[in-house]
């Protein structure tokens, strides 16, 4: 991939990002609507494991539609990496014969066919006949009548939500499970990534001192950082870290005479896929020789795809920051 296709990649996901923020936060002052409501209670609902994997299935989905799938799917398509990576944690991967074009993960996703980003490849879809269809929030608002002619052709449509925190990631898992017809296995996932977040919370409930941490999502000129509403800072508080940023909401463009004023103890970058030795950037920054993590040389590349993607390696990404971040505690 050229240096060129990867900032693009990353402006298209930071885009995306703050679109769905923006969409998902509300003012403490104001009621909440009804229609985010019930979108919340049925989120929850199907987090909860099913108790009998045979068909036909009845779920509600991302939207609040009640869906049923009258048969086991066996042929699956993905349009995202998050629905990509939990289809093979919970050991339907064989089932998916293509994918969108930035699902990476696991090594198997490049021998399958690419059916396109947010701009799909209709017609390879349509040939492709799958029977079972794992799309986005950004589809069913923005192309209904695609999704409904994948309908007509005789796939299932599930739309799943557009998850920013843990908890929403676990009910995405469950979701996906109940549909594909895993629900055991996807609850076995969940459970794994409750017990391995337990751990790092109980060994940072022993931190006396907490670190204050910046985060980068992107280079200078244009450094974006996770405020509250992301994984990023819901990690930090899990470590029991300060996220510097964490007065700001979603995903933030900040200025570097900005945040030289923050002091931050630690920084953290994920953007090493395209930016050679991100951290040697950082350190070599003008005017940040007093800042407390360039002058202890407390700068780190951690990868992206563990700390903003909302699939089973957010828990990875979680142990890798408070590695990076208190060695001393989490290193043993």
């Amino acid at each position: 991939m050229t240096t060129m296709m990867k900032r693009w990649t990353l402006t298209t996901i930071i885009a995306v990002l703050m679109v769905f923020t923006a969409a998902c936060g509300t003012n403490k002052d104001q009621p909440v609507n009804d229609t985010s409501s019930q979108e919340t209670e049925t989120a929850e609902e199907s987090s909860q494991p099913q108790s009998d994997e045979t068909f036909p299935v009845t779920v509600v989905d991302g939207t609040g539609e009640e869906i049923t799938i009258e048969d086991e799917p066996e042929t699956i398509i993905s349009v995202i990496p998050s629905n990509t990576e939990i289809t093979y944690a919970i050991g339907q991967g064989e089932k998916l014969i293509a994918v969108d074009n930035y699902s990476n993960y696991p090594e198997e996703t490049a021998e399958l066919e690419k059916i396109g980003d947010q701009q799909l490849d209709v017609e390879k879809i349509l040939a492709l006949q799958p029977d079972l269809a794992l799309v986005t929030e950004y589809q069913h608002e923005n192309n209904p009548d695609i999704l409904n002619q994948f309908k007509e052709n005789g796939t299932d449509v599930v739309v799943i939500n557009s998850a920013e925190s843990f908890d929403q990631v676990y009910a995405s898992i469950n979701l996906i499970g109940k549909v594909t017809g895993a629900a055991e296995e996807a609850q076995n996932v969940v459970q794994e990534m409750q017990d391995r977040l337990e751990v790092v919370k109980e060994k940072a409930s022993r931190i006396e001192e907490p670190k204050r941490v910046w985060v980068e999502v992107s280079p200078a000129p244009d450094i974006f950082t996770p405020g509250q509403n992301t994984f990023m800072h819901e990690m930090l508080e899990s470590i029991h870290a300060v996220n510097t940023a964490g007065d700001q909401t979603g995903w933030v463009k900040m200025t570097e005479e900005e945040i030289v004023t923050l002091n931050p103890d630690v920084i953290i970058t994920t953007y090493g896929y395209y930016v050679d030795n991100p951290a040697e950037g950082v350190l070599s920054r003008e005017g940040w020789t007093e800042v407390p993590a360039i002058k202890n040389e407390q700068v780190y590349d951690v990868n992206n795809d563990t700390v903003t993607r909302p699939g089973p390696r957010l828990i990875d990404g979680v142990e890798t920051l408070a590695e990076l971040i208190y060695p001393d505690v989490f290193k043993n």
